[in-house]
């Protein structure tokens, strides 16, 4: 009960506020890292910590809208502005990488020397731990809540803890071998590495845009409470299923389907029953709106009539 409670006091506003001081404050440490040892490859990790920033200011101004109560103009409500910042942030992450790229080019062309790379090394060990911590807590926080904004820039951290341990471990081997070049080397895996992950993250936003089913195991979640529901007398089903479908929008999650029953029930008798079915699927998957269709069980409804394309 303490864990849960916990989960619900860490909302999506909360832990993207809490981004945006961590997002400052690495940038502070990871530009410290930099001026110290002239590193484009922590160079490159402290520009990857401003697209941090920016991804998590608009995030957390989606999220406020995504909150917002339905309106005249948005009778549905406003979840799907989460896919914005999904995507927002990935386009962020691939203009970074193409500007760490840039910069690592000129750098592998034009070597330098590194300087005072201990304290360097000290200051970004320093800024992976704390966005290490504050991603996995954001993570585990968009999974409870089925944010796609707090996915969205826990993946983005976790991106850059990672940045962060291969720029570590190749500056280690500069100091190790003197080979100075690996240093740009390193700057252009960690560019390929962030374009990877922001297309990734654009590619998810659309997807959920484009009206996405729900997972396949918030499917059979619901495919097994509506199992529950059926019901046969003799050799023949009186109540039962069918014409199923799904979509995602930011946390809530909806589900079509049509109920058949017999053709003499009350309508009083059918609509208690709809109601017990609606009240099982939100129970049963969190943030779930369900509309169901009554139908005789002798008659059938069909969607997706090819005329219906004309």
């Amino acid at each position: 009960m303490a864990a849960t409670g916990l989960w619900q006091r860490l909302t999506p506003q909360r832990l993207l506020a809490a981004s945006v001081v961590a997002a400052l404050a690495t940038i502070a440490l990871k530009t410290g890292a930099w001026w110290l040892t002239g590193s484009v490859g922590l160079l490159s990790d402290a520009l990857e910590s401003l697209v941090n920033l920016a991804g998590a200011t608009f995030g957390l101004w989606m999220v406020t809208v995504a909150a917002a109560p339905p309106d005249d103009d948005h009778p549905y409500g406003h979840h799907k502005a989460e896919y914005f910042s999904a995507g927002f942030e990935g386009i962020l992450i691939v203009v970074a990488a193409l500007a760490i790229g840039w910069t690592a080019v000129d750098r592998l062309l034009h070597p330098q020397p590194l300087q005072q790379l201990d304290w360097g090394l000290a200051l970004s060990v320093a800024s992976s731990v704390l966005n290490g911590l504050l991603a996995a807590v954001m993570l585990r926080a968009a999974r409870v809540r089925r944010s796609q904004a707090l996915e969205g820039d826990a993946r983005h951290l976790f991106t850059d803890v990672w940045t962060s341990a291969g720029v570590i471990g190749g500056l280690a081997l500069v100091a190790l071998t003197g080979w100075e070049w690996l240093d740009p080397v390193l700057a252009l895996a960690v560019a390929a590495n962030i374009v990877r992950e922001g297309v990734g993250l654009v590619w998810r936003a659309g997807q959920g845009l484009m009206d996405q089913a729900v997972e396949p195991e918030v499917r059979a979640t619901i495919e097994q409470v509506l199992r529950g529901f059926e019901h046969r007398r003799g050799g023949s089903t009186i109540v039962r299923f069918d014409h199923l479908h799904t979509r995602k929008a930011g946390q809530r999650c909806y589900v079509d389907v049509h109920m058949h029953l017999p053709p003499d029930w009350s309508l009083r008798r059918a609509a208690a029953l709809r109601a017990s079915v609606e009240q099982a699927l939100m129970s049963a998957v969190p943030g779930l709106r369900a509309t169901i269709q009554l139908l005789p069980g002798d008659v059938e409804a069909h969607f997706d009539d090819p005329r219906d394309l004309l």
